[in-house]
């Protein structure tokens, strides 16, 4: 077991990845609302760091800024092109009061955010400047997630390595509070059927306009309470969910419909780099064969691997 993949409680730090998520989706609307459209929403998502999660470079008629979420020091910081910085302390923070200070800290750069106030993709929302309830910040809890975060991102990021055809980077999406890199077979999907909890139709629509195969972690929720690593595809072909992946610990999931490997068990591993390149590389050969992608065209001459030390 290796102290870099800290074990992960859904019940523990449930109410600290709540609070999370929403801090996230204030930071990810203000990029949203600055940035110009990037297919599949990519435009919007956020990025692991050093420190924790960032939005990266935001512009702003002739400045640039970034939000920043620092795990380590514990604040919310805002930093401009023009040397400006604010920092917002995250314990005992709540969601509204999140919401007010990051907007403060933008007009104190001279900078103007408007955003929907209702959180996406979660069931009754409640809108950032009224929700007083969700206002847990555990640093313990912070920092096991972003040490997940940082080790997951490096795994993916040489699967990626190997895949040449269209590919996201890897990214966290803050709708659905989970890091994620996609490939695709640079063919149409048909229409997706939508419905994801307030997120317009269109929106989900366009994510999936063409075959994807994804995959990606996250650390649980109420519906799934326990933190697992991800596969799926889109649109999904037949014998898809009676084939056999690796490691022996995944399995599919009728109702999310997509493969499932146990946080616990690449966290429990003699080799965790290793169980969830496995996963990885075994779920996605597994759906682009099914799907008849054309992978002689796709890939490199070797998929990504973890290179041995």
């Amino acid at each position: 077991m290796s102290a870099s993949w800290p074990p992960l409680s859904f019940a523990e730090t449930k109410d600290t990845y709540e609070t999370l998520h929403l801090w996230t989706q204030i930071a990810g609307k203000i990029r949203l609302s600055k940035m110009p459209w990037i297919n599949h929403s990519w435009h919007t998502t956020l990025y692991v760091t050093p420190a924790g999660l960032s939005t990266g470079s935001i512009p702003d008629q002739e400045k640039y800024f970034q939000i920043d979420f620092d795990f380590i020091r514990h604040q919310l910081q805002v930093c401009t092109s023009t040397g400006e910085i604010h920092s917002i302390a995250l314990k005992e923070l709540s969601v509204a009061a999140c919401f007010e200070k990051t907007l403060t800290a933008l007009r104190h750069c001279n900078i103007a955010a408007k955003i929907y106030q209702v959180p996406n993709e979660l069931e009754n929302p409640i809108p950032f400047s009224e929700d007083h309830q969700h206002a847990t910040y555990d640093p313990a809890h912070a920092a096991s997630l972003h040490q997940v975060l940082m080790q997951s991102h490096k795994v993916f990021t040489e699967f990626r390595a190997g895949f040449r055809g269209k590919s996201s980077p890897v990214h966290f999406f803050w709708g659905s509070f989970d890091l994620a890199v996609s490939r695709f077979s640079g063919r149409d999907a048909p229409k997706h059927a939508g419905g994801v909890p307030n997120l317009p139709d269109w929106v989900v629509q366009e994510a999936y306009s063409q075959e994807v195969c994804s995959c990606g972690f996250w650390p649980g929720n109420e519906a799934f309470p326990n933190a697992a690593y991800y596969s799926y595809i889109y649109p999904e072909p037949d014998g898809y969910k009676e084939a056999n992946v690796q490691p022996e610990q995944a399995h599919y999931h009728p109702q999310l419909r997509e493969f499932i490997l146990p946080y616990t068990a690449v966290q429990q591993s003699d080799d965790p780099e290793g169980m969830l390149m496995r996963f990885l590389q075994s779920t996605y050969a597994t759906a682009a064969d099914l799907a008849k992608w054309d992978r002689r065209a796709l890939e490199q001459a070797e998929i990504g691997t973890i290179p041995k030390k």
